[in-house]
């Protein structure tokens, strides 16, 4: 996959919002119904993040469980994780940063990469290597709705995810900017009530979530 067709899978993906869940799999028998609740409370596009040695053994499982999810991975540090994502069947990829290796994988890999910003100077670099919708963590430490408002008039054609301490509370703030398309967070997949296989108060929580109102009809 070429990085300009990437891009189109990455803003394809980002549009099917508005909240992307973040997903930590301890136990990898919770992948399933986890992913059926989140699915059916209307969020399907599920990341799950490589910090757990259950992470690609839940993708898998999540993609046979679920077809109709759009199931990738995030907190992907470098190209062997990128691989390793393309193995389990990985639709996306997420960084909460961007290195140079990482990058020259991206550029024909066929897991689309959602690269990590949290400066102008890391976003403009992005921008000039040809990738238009980057990752924004640690979104509020790093300056949250205020610092992204500021760089839509300066650099109006990137879009962004924010991640990284958005809640219930300000998600519609970031949603209501002209260069977010989405927002990930962990809110709607509390760790208590996964433990406890309560899958219809977090089917609940993620119906809440998908109400927000996000970046349909807005340039990608």
């Amino acid at each position: 996959m070429n990085l300009t067709a990437a891009q189109s899978a990455v803003a394809a993906v980002m549009m099917r919002g508005p909240v992307i869940p973040v997903i930590v799999v301890d136990d990898v028998t919770h992948a399933a119904p986890l992913a059926r609740a989140l699915v059916a409370g209307g969020l399907s596009v599920l990341e799950v993040t490589l910090r757990t040695a259950a992470a690609l053994d839940a993708v898998r499982i999540m993609r046979d469980a679920v077809p109709e999810a759009v199931v990738g991975v995030g907190t992907v540090l470098n190209a062997g994780q990128l691989d390793q994502a393309h193995a389990a069947g990985a639709a996306f990829a997420v960084s909460p940063g961007a290195t140079e290796p990482l990058l020259q994988a991206a550029v024909d890999h066929p897991v689309p990469l959602l690269p990590g910003a949290s400066t102008v100077s890391e976003a403009m670099r992005l921008r000039e290597l040809g990738f238009r919708h980057l990752k924004f963590f640690p979104a509020e430490a790093s300056g949250g709705v205020r610092f992204l408002s500021s760089l839509a008039s300066v650099i109006a054609d990137l879009r962004f995810c924010p991640t990284g301490g958005v809640t219930p509370q300000n998600a519609p703030s970031y949603l209501a900017l002209p260069n977010v398309l989405c927002v990930g967070g962990s809110w709607m997949i509390p760790r208590d009530r996964v433990a406890a296989g309560d899958w219809t108060g977090i089917t609940s929580l993620a119906a809440e979530a998908s109400r927000f109102s996000g970046g349909e009809g807005r340039p990608v």
